[in-house]
């Protein structure tokens, strides 16, 4: 038979042991809280484009915009510009793309004027893409959209310089051809070197967050 004393002792070793198993409990429960705020927290410092390391230097080339001004290496510098390769009758992923654009454009609004990215559509397809046609596409989607253009030499030694894969396939009825390409979005600094490669499928929401991570903007 347990004594009165014996009695209170194991209360107590039940007691402590629920208090231990209480507090264990606790702190497994913030461990987790903690460790899901760390990975939230790294998260949202951690951009989903791929960011160079050491910025590359564009190449030189010689084109021009849909208003037939001279577009080169320098008409890039002293802004943030996005690139994006394609060509007016591209069915799908070109204009999904520049949808999506204007409406990352949109969304980066508030920000001040100097900070704002220049969107850039180069076309793969020259020969059909004058600068006319440029204008009337790329208005469609955001007035303030570049087209650019030119001499084929011109555009692939841009795409070259990138590493944006181009080919041109022929129908099989018929002359005509479309244009398989890149659907990748790039980012060049104000000092015109590739700073940052978007891969698709592209968000607007996504692209908006990583441009503000990688030019020190608010996540």
């Amino acid at each position: 038979m347990l004594t009165a004393c014996q009695c209170d002792n194991a209360r107590v070793s039940t007691r402590s042991l629920l208090l231990v198993a209480a507090l264990a409990a606790v702190a497994l429960a913030l461990g987790a809280a903690t460790a899901h705020w760390l990975y939230r927290s790294q998260a949202a410092r951690t951009p989903h484009a791929t960011v160079l390391e050491a910025p590359r230097p564009l190449p030189e080339f010689e084109l021009v915009d849909h208003g037939g001004q001279p577009f080169r290496q320098d008409s890039l510098s002293g802004h943030w510009s996005i690139l994006f390769f394609g060509f007016t009758r591209c069915p799908d992923v070109c204009p999904t793309t520049l949808h999506t654009l204007a409406r990352a454009s949109e969304l980066l609004d508030n920000l001040p004027e100097e900070r704002r990215p220049r969107v850039i559509f180069v076309s793969v397809d020259p020969v059909r893409d004058d600068p006319e046609a440029l204008a009337r596409y790329v208005s469609w989607f955001d007035a303030r959209f570049v087209g650019v253009t030119g001499e084929l030499a011109g555009v692939q030694a841009l795409t070259d310089g990138l590493g944006v894969a181009v080919s041109y396939v022929r129908e099989p009825a018929g002359e005509d051809y479309t244009v398989d390409h890149t659907a990748a979005l790039f980012l060049v600094d104000p000092r015109t070197r590739l700073r940052a490669i978007f891969s698709s499928p592209h968000e607007a929401s996504r692209i908006v967050r990583d441009y503000r991570l990688i030019t020190g903007g608010r996540g």
